[in-house]
């Protein structure tokens, strides 16, 4: 830790850790809530524009289709609206997102082929390469945030206390002033004799 971390609130140090709504994230959350908004519009135009009445089948897959849209949009919504640090929640909610639209059209896939009477072992790569890199980004995701709120109490207890989490002052000194490894400020041992082993005139040992 620097010599200005010391001085600085939980707070100051947690929005340097995580900053509430960086550019980065302010540019996600405005694509996901435009590509939300369009893909909702335009399913929904395709859904109602259909002539006559459509299969079973084809009604899910349309509701299916708007529901994730919808989803999206209101990640982008939600992600927009936030002002305080979300310590990756954000990307844990993009990655479930991702992972539960990679299933169902994974299975829908599946469905169609098996309906079809050809082509499973296509729809089922298709679908297990999009679960696959959806479980990626989930445990990313989990992974990050684990680290920041470890590294959130660790801050946390650093303003507190002015100590590191093991203890030791903020200089790696022990809490009885010593130095790392046990040595008297200046590096002599806890006798008084310098590092080695000389008494504090500069003498050595009988």
């Amino acid at each position: 830790m620097n010599d200005d971390e010391p001085r600085l609130s939980a707070a100051e140090l947690i929005e340097r850790l995580e900053p509430a709504l960086s550019p980065w994230r302010r540019a996600r959350a405005v694509a996901a809530l435009l590509a939300g908004l369009a893909g909702t519009v335009f399913v929904a135009a395709l859904w109602w524009s259909e002539p006559g009445p459509l299969p079973g089948r084809t009604q899910a897959a349309f509701a299916c289709f708007t529901v994730f849209c919808l989803a999206w949009t209101s990640y982008g919504g939600w992600l927009l609206t936030r002002r305080v640090p979300l310590f990756a929640t954000d990307r844990v909610v993009a990655g479930w997102i991702a992972l539960v639209a990679s299933l169902v059209t994974g299975v829908g896939l599946a469905g169609v082929a098996v309906q079809r009477g050809g082509g499973l072992g296509a729809a089922l790569a298709t679908g297990g390469v999009l679960v696959a890199a959806a479980l990626v980004l989930v445990v990313r995701a989990h992974t990050r945030r684990a680290a920041l709120l470890r590294r959130r109490r660790e801050l946390s207890e650093r303003t507190q206390t002015g100590r590191e989490p093991d203890g030791r002052e903020p200089d790696g000194r022990e809490p009885d002033g010593r130095e790392p490894g046990g040595r008297e400020p200046g590096g002599r041992e806890p006798g008084g004799r310098g590092p080695g082993g000389r008494g504090p005139g500069g003498e050595g040992q009988a």
